[in-house]
């Protein structure tokens, strides 16, 4: 019986030529035989290839360290994902979180309506409208964000036209991949914003309509609209002096928009929505904390008197081809400002047209010598002091030496024979400084009488008013005087003051001796609806009551009397009070004197006051300096229509005659 072949035996070669048949064969000669393998080292049904005559057997290499190399790397990989993962799920979850806010969630400001100016009788001189500035996040615009080409370059080619600005510029503005935020127009209408949002979905209408291949125009998407207040200034020039103006970071930036900015202002609010794609997400929670609104302010001035004032003021000057001028209307009997007018003047709704020197209030921030305006200070020390009367001789020479200096009137003349009141009424120099040489023994102890008397009438101190740039004139202690100023001094010339205090003298006059300190503002309505009055202003008793009665009549002489410098200011059928004023005007630019300075101050009714206005015109050019003839006729047509609209009626008394000259002898 024959024995079963072992599938794991590997047949022996053939022999060749069939010799040797059932004889083992042997290697070639030179090469020892290979050790015979082991049963079962080969694998089933595995095949080993034969090896070529004169050729060592080929062996198979194992697959198992190949094996371990490759999971040992898939498995490293696996631990970087799984380590990144729990960086990113675990360790970084609340930064990622608001990295992703941040892009998610949008804060927007919520401007706070500022508060409006009105004047006396509630007419809005500065008010607030709504207005948008148009910003963009060119991030939403770049390649990877949006399947349109050139969108930065379309979108500015359909906004260019809307906003009124170059294409080019709005394409560089939009074409900044990494920028999140851009503006591009600032403080535009409501209805520029209506006509972009009416372009975007015009634009998504027609995307919806293209096949669902073709790439959406949607060019516009990242194009937002901040929401805020817009500055509004309905009469232009109008009161701009006093009003100031706002700024292009919503703050007040001159005049009273600048000095109460904290009032008008309000505080600002915060909405904060989630966005997606440049859209807000209607369905997503919001935060809003609401703007409160600022309060509204009431001025002391009259619309319709400071227009008046500024049309007067401001012919004028182009009349005189005068650097500048300015008017004041205050009430006689609170000190409340009724007009403060500057010419020129200015535009607050387009500040950048305007000329620099035209953007402070020049009535409160020139310093300039006042004049024979002035004098009324110096006699009203001579009357309360009690060393003269109006019927007071004063005999005037053509000249006075004093000093080191000849002193003369505006005019030659021979020897005038003047009461007090006549050299009040023909604005004497010479007859100042002898009146007001009487105040004192000395020159020392007449100069310290007189400066204390100034200083009552509120030289040399602020107004009360707090306005930026306000200036408190200049006013030297008397040991400081020098040998020209002790007799300057007296009649308006080496002092300086603002058109507001000069205007404050005659209030003071006008109200009885006493001082009233100037007021703009009457008070403020806040968000609640609530009316605050200001606060009340200082008062302070100058002269008694009986010498500013007898000042008052005293300037009735200067206008009403046929040798009075300042008929040109009379007004028919009221008593007018006044004084002219021409002075030596100091050049900013060099120091020296150049030019003159015409003024003209006075109130009405004369025995029942009401309104003091005072004028004043800085180094007119063309026709007259003097000041009866430059700011007289500018009195007389302001106090006119003041007196008309405040409906203050003439006393119908008639007024006295005091006498302005004496005969010698008699």
């Amino acid at each position: 019986m024959t024995e079963p072949r072992d599938p794991r035996r590997v047949p022996r070669p053939a022999q060749r030529g069939g010799q040797g048949a059932g004889r083992t064969a042997r290697p070639p000669a030179g090469r020892r035989p290979g050790p015979r393998p082991k049963p079962g080292a080969q694998r089933s049904g595995a095949r080993r290839p034969a090896a070529r005559p004169g050729q060592p057997a080929l062996r198979l290499g194992s697959p198992r360290p190949r094996l371990r190399l490759i999971a040992l790397g898939l498995t490293l990989i696996m631990l970087v994902f799984v380590v990144r993962l729990f960086q990113v799920q675990a360790v970084d979850a609340s930064a990622y979180a608001a990295r992703a806010n941040e892009n998610r969630y949008v804060p927007v400001t919520l401007a706070a309506e500022r508060g409006a100016i009105t004047d006396r009788n509630g007419v809005d001189l500065a008010t607030t409208v709504d207005a948008y500035d148009i910003t963009a996040d060119p991030s939403l615009l770049a390649p990877g964000k949006i399947k349109t080409g050139g969108a930065p370059q379309r979108a500015a080619a359909l906004l260019a036209p809307i906003l009124g600005q170059d294409k080019a510029t709005l394409a560089r503005k939009l074409d900044q991949p990494k920028a999140r935020y851009v503006l591009l127009a600032r403080q535009q209408s409501p209805q520029v914003w209506k006509k972009i949002k009416d372009l975007r979905a015009r634009l998504d209408a027609g995307a919806a309509a293209a096949p669902k291949r073709a790439p959406r125009p949607d060019v516009l998407v990242g194009i937002f609209a901040d929401k805020h207040s817009k500055r509004l200034y309905p009469n232009k020039d109008l009161a701009s002096g006093v009003l100031g103006f706002v700024g292009s970071d919503g703050k007040g930036g001159g005049g009273l928009e600048a000095r109460l900015n904290r009032q008008l202002a309000g505080k600002d609010g915060k909405l904060i929505y989630a966005q997606s794609g440049g859209r807000r997400v209607p369905t997503a929670d919001t935060q809003e904390h609401p703007a409160v609104p600022g309060s509204d302010v009431e001025l002391t001035l009259d619309r319709d008197i400071q227009w008046a004032a500024q049309q007067a003021i401001t012919e004028q000057v182009a009349a005189s081809r005068a650097d500048r001028g300015y008017v004041v209307v205050q009430d006689s009997r609170t000190g409340e400002i009724l007009a403060l007018a500057n010419a020129p003047g200015f535009d607050p709704n387009d500040v950048a047209k305007a000329e620099p020197e035209s953007l402070g209030n020049a009535a409160l921030s020139d310093a300039f010598e006042p004049g024979s305006t002035s004098k009324l200070m110096s006699l009203a020390a001579v009357l309360e002091q009690g060393v003269a009367t109006p019927a007071t001789r004063v005999t005037v020479p053509n000249r006075l030496h004093r000093g080191d200096r000849l002193f003369a009137d505006d005019v030659d003349h021979a020897t005038w024979h003047l009461t007090l009141n006549g050299v009040l009424a023909k604005s004497s120099n010479i007859g100042t400084i002898l009146a007001a040489g009487q105040l004192g023994k000395t020159q020392p102890q007449a100069n310290q009488v007189l400066y204390s008397y100034l200083r009552k009438f509120g030289i040399g101190r602020p107004t009360g008013l707090g306005f930026p740039g306000e200036t408190d004139g200049i006013l030297a202690r008397p040991g400081d005087w020098n040998t020209s100023q002790q007799f300057t001094i007296p009649f308006g010339q080496g002092l300086s003051l603002n058109a507001v205090q000069a205007a404050s003298v005659y209030s003071t006059i006008a109200n009885g001796g006493e001082r009233i300190a100037p007021t703009l503002v009457r008070g403020t309505t806040g968000p609640d609806g609530k009316f605050t009055a200001a606060p009340r202003p200082a008062r302070n008793r100058v002269v008694s009551h009986k010498t500013a009665t007898t000042l008052a009549t005293m300037l009735e002489s200067v206008v009403d009397d046929d040798e009075g410098t300042g008929a040109k200011a009379k007004i028919d059928g009221y008593r007018v009070g006044g004084k002219t004023g021409t002075s030596n005007r100091v050049d900013p630019k060099t120091g020296r004197y150049h030019g003159y300075t015409a003024s003209f101050a006075g109130f009405a009714p004369a025995d029942k006051p009401r309104i003091t206005v005072y004028c004043a015109v800085q180094n007119p050019t063309a026709g007259s300096y003097f000041g009866g003839q430059v700011c007289g006729p500018i009195y007389q047509r302001v106090m006119a229509f003041a007196l008309k609209t405040l409906q203050v009626p003439p006393t119908g008394a008639e007024p006295p005659r005091l006498p302005v000259t004496f005969t010698p002898g008699q």
